[in-house]
């Protein structure tokens, strides 16, 4: 018995240790990045993308440092702040597609959504956070790409959607998100970006007091750091491949 439990303590101390060096790893490469393109110091944050792994690797990047972490999936992420409720200031971000029947749960528990891309889900989010709650922090999220299979308002709708959501009276408006396609150069991908970007900048410039940009994950980094991202989005650097359930 003090053998299995030796091994098992060292088996966590080794996951523990394994993700906080890929988090030093991550936070230098994006201190590079904001030197390599003339960035703000400490003007890109990290959002740890924890989407099926364990409550172990979370509370060991959160010992490491980290509080924001995004998940994909409603009852997981319900189920985590529920379970880690005692990490107080842990900040949790729900990144993924919202189902009109699990908007009540997404207003109820997560501090930001980055995935509003119908009136629908903003008015219901709106409607279910609690009023004892800080207003719920939203990001409207672009098709950048027009991509069909993908998520997301074109952006000639960006101005009717920022509006309706200034509008309403329980969420706050932060800032844009977009899942781009893949390219094959870094030159290219900034350039899918630019549109983006310059839509921002055009929103910050029109006091809507926005401030967040959430582009980039592990491998277009780079690319959306040079275009202006303020919040980029890791999760295998972090917590290694993701983990499948049936």
């Amino acid at each position: 018995m003090k053998h299995t439990t030796f091994n098992i303590f060292n088996e966590f101390r080794g996951k523990a240790v394994s993700v906080a060096e890929n988090l030093k790893h991550v936070r230098q490469d994006i201190v590079a990045l904001e030197q390599r393109f003339d960035r703000t110091s400490d003007s890109v944050r990290l959002l740890a993308v924890s989407k099926t792994k364990p409550l172990a690797d979370i509370e060991a990047a959160y010992a490491a440092g980290q509080r924001m972490f995004g998940e994909n999936y409603v009852q997981e992420a319900v189920d985590k702040h529920e379970h880690l409720s005692h990490l107080s200031d842990i900040e949790w971000h729900f990144i993924g597609p919202i189902q009109s029947n699990k908007s009540r749960q997404i207003a109820e528990t997560m501090a930001w959504v980055h995935t509003i891309d119908r009136e629908k889900i903003a008015r219901r989010l709106s409607e279910q956070r609690p009023v004892e709650q800080l207003p719920l922090n939203v990001l409207i999220q672009v098709n950048i790409s027009g991509e069909a299979s993908k998520s997301g308002i074109l952006l000639e709708q960006l101005d009717d959607m920022v509006s309706l959501i200034q509008q309403l009276p329980n969420i706050k408006l932060r800032g844009l998100m977009a899942i781009p396609a893949p390219q094959t150069s870094e030159a290219d991908q900034i350039q899918v970006y630019a549109p983006l970007y310059q839509a921002f900048k055009a929103l910050q410039q029109q006091d809507c007091d926005i401030d967040t940009l959430s582009i980039g994950m592990s491998g277009d980094m780079a690319a959306a750091i040079a275009s202006g991202s303020t919040m980029v989005r890791v999760g295998t650097a972090i917590f290694g491949a993701r983990n499948y359930t049936s």
